[in-house]
Parts: C-alpha cells; structure tokens; sequence
C-alpha cells in the first residue's frame, strides 16, 4: 500500500514556475523530492490551461450567454415546428366538420 502526498495547487504552481525558471524539471523534481513525470504532467497542465488566468467573468458570462441564447433559438424554432402542426390539424379538422 502506497502513501501518497497531497500536493496544495499553490504548492503544484510554485514548482512549476520554478522548473520553468530553470528550466530543468529534473534538477527541480529532485529538489523537490517529486518524481519528474509528475512535475512534467503538472507543467504540460499548466501550459494547457494557463490562458484560463486572463479570462475575465466578463469573458465567461458572454459565453455562457451567448449558450444560452442558442439554446433558446433551438427552443424557440421547436415551437413553431408544433405551432404550425397544429394549426395544420386544427384546418384539416374544420375542413372536414365543413363538409
């Protein structure tokens, strides 16, 4: 059975801002008492998702709207699609009580 040590995400930053400073992940891994993989993972994150810092709400809340509006347009074109079969059955209906 295997113990394995919680890393903190502050924890995780701080060694990988600094195996980027230096770079050199295995020198910064051993100095750290981590395997090098595991730093390398937590930097390859860290490039993947750093873009991710800069985004305001502004930026999220627009895209969320933006979502929302689409889902809506989706909804609303829906119900005209049943609007207008119903209208549809509702003419073929009285046309036949017509004749």
């Amino acid at each position: 059975m295997t113990n394995k040590k919680a890393y903190t995400s502050k924890n995780k930053l701080e060694t990988v801002l600094e195996s980027i400073k230096k770079d050199n992940v295995v020198q910064v891994a051993r100095e750290k008492g981590i395997s090098h993989g595991m730093l390398s993972n937590w930097k390859k994150q860290f490039m993947e998702n750093a873009h991710q810092i800069f985004e305001t709400t502004t930026d999220k809340e627009i895209v969320n709207l933006n979502n929302k509006v689409k889902d809506l347009e989706r909804m609303l074109g829906q119900k005209e699609v049943e609007l207008n079969l119903l209208k549809n059955f509702s003419d073929f209906y009285q046309s036949k009580n017509m004749t």
